[in-house]
């Protein structure tokens, strides 16, 4: 005599007591998961990158004394002229150093050039945010109208 494999036929049942400790064992969880990412501040920057104010837009015309790459917002490579205007020394930012790079633009000392940007308060530092610059015949752009930058701000690019 040939016999088969026994079968039995159970169903699984969830009591209601164990389901409900599931779901608090499962938001405990998480709760515990959240809370610490959520506490952590942002990375802190040197320097937060200042809002362009279309009300104190200025043009200006100078000499490149120092060309700088620092920490500006959430960039650690914001490109920086410092321009001599007579006696005046000018902070200029212009753009993260990866835009000025896919342009194609570079800067020396003894560059003179044209200015169009918002003058803006950077802790105790007066800086203009540039929005047009023109070397030689070459007008650059690094914001629109509205004083936003046209870089990625996710890239620098």
């Amino acid at each position: 005599m040939l016999l088969g494999p026994l079968t039995t036929h159970r169903r699984k049942t969830i009591h209601p007591v164990k389901a409900g400790s599931l779901f608090l064992g499962g938001s405990l969880f998480l709760f515990l998961c959240v809370i610490p990412a959520r506490s952590q501040k942002p990375a802190a920057t040197d320097h937060p990158l200042p809002k362009y104010d279309l009300q104190t837009e200025t043009k200006t015309k100078g000499v490149v004394d120092e060309v700088n790459v620092l920490a500006l917002g959430t960039r650690k490579d914001f490109t920086e002229l410092v321009i001599k205007n007579g006696d005046d020394k000018l902070r200029v930012y212009l753009c993260p150093k990866p835009f000025q790079d896919e342009m194609g633009i570079t800067f020396s000392k003894g560059d003179e050039i044209a200015v169009t940007g918002s003058k803006v308060k950077q802790e105790t530092l007066d800086v203009i945010l540039a929005r047009q610059l023109v070397k030689g015949t070459d007008t650059l752009m690094f914001r629109d109208d509205k004083g936003n930058p046209v870089w990625d701000p996710r890239t620098g690019k």
